[in-house]
């Protein structure tokens, strides 16, 4: 099998919704045995975890690596949005925002290096195109992929002695319930049409597919990209480099 992960024990955070769905399910296609950390419990091999709570998150990852006998992959997929200017974010929104997209992948990476190190393992962190580039009204989620791309680098460079590979993907837009759900709160009645609106932004003329991002996910998460680490990449439907 192309990007066989046979007999790896990977783990996905928010892995039972979205992209992080589509990502679970593709790594277990390709033979991975994949346990999911979400605050909704539901699904196989799912364990009820909140990523801002450490002591949870090490205490669930090393049950997983304990019960499992290692740890081949890490993907720090759990995050939030939010929409705002400067002005528009209030103290409580850029809290919660590191809290989950930042703290986040500290805690998980934190708690999963030591058996990556024993295992030559993979960490895959879910950037975005805001992590490189100016997006209006997304001042605290901005900041918060940013954070996310620079510890993709650093992790990268400490842990290359060990074998262990860190690489980060940066989506544009991906139609997920998320998006659904927006368009509902904010544009009852016009969803279709401000659907294609957004649509159009990527240069490609839709969104991207959650299975896509997955598909890239379990590349980078194989033996095929043994040469691949500390590397940003973007699935954006030409938005970085050919828009405008």
């Amino acid at each position: 099998m192309i990007h066989s992960l046979s007999g790896k024990i990977a783990i996905v955070t928010g892995g039972n919704s979205g992209i992080g769905r589509s990502i679970t399910e593709v790594l277990r296609e390709r033979g991975a045995r994949v346990h999911v950390l979400d605050l909704d419990a539901g699904g196989e091999d799912t364990h009820r975890c909140d990523v801002t709570d450490q002591d949870a998150v090490k205490q669930t990852i090393d049950r997983i690596a304990r019960e499992a006998g290692r740890l081949d992959i890490l993907i720090n997929n759990a995050g939030i949005g939010f929409i705002g200017t400067l002005e528009q974010t209030r103290e409580v929104d850029m809290d919660r925002l590191f809290a989950v997209n930042v703290k986040g992948v500290y805690n998980c990476a934190l708690a999963a290096i030591g058996y990556l190190k024993e295992s030559r393992g993979v960490i895959i962190n879910m950037a975005s195109i805001a992590s490189t580039i100016g997006i209006a009204e997304r001042f605290a989620y901005s900041m918060s992929k940013g954070a996310v791309l620079t510890m993709t680098y650093s992790i990268a460079k400490d842990y290359l002695s060990f074998g262990v590979r860190c690489n980060s993907i940066s989506p544009a837009r991906v139609h997920t319930p998320f998006v659904d759900q927006y368009l509902a709160s904010n544009y009852a009645g016009r969803e279709a049409e401000m659907f294609e609106r957004l649509s159009a932004t990527q240069p490609i003329g839709r969104m991207g597919k959650p299975e896509e991002v997955a598909y890239l996910a379990a590349y980078l998460c194989s033996d095929e990209a043994a040469f691949i680490t500390g590397t940003d990449f973007p699935i954006d439907g030409g938005y970085i480099k050919l828009n405008g």
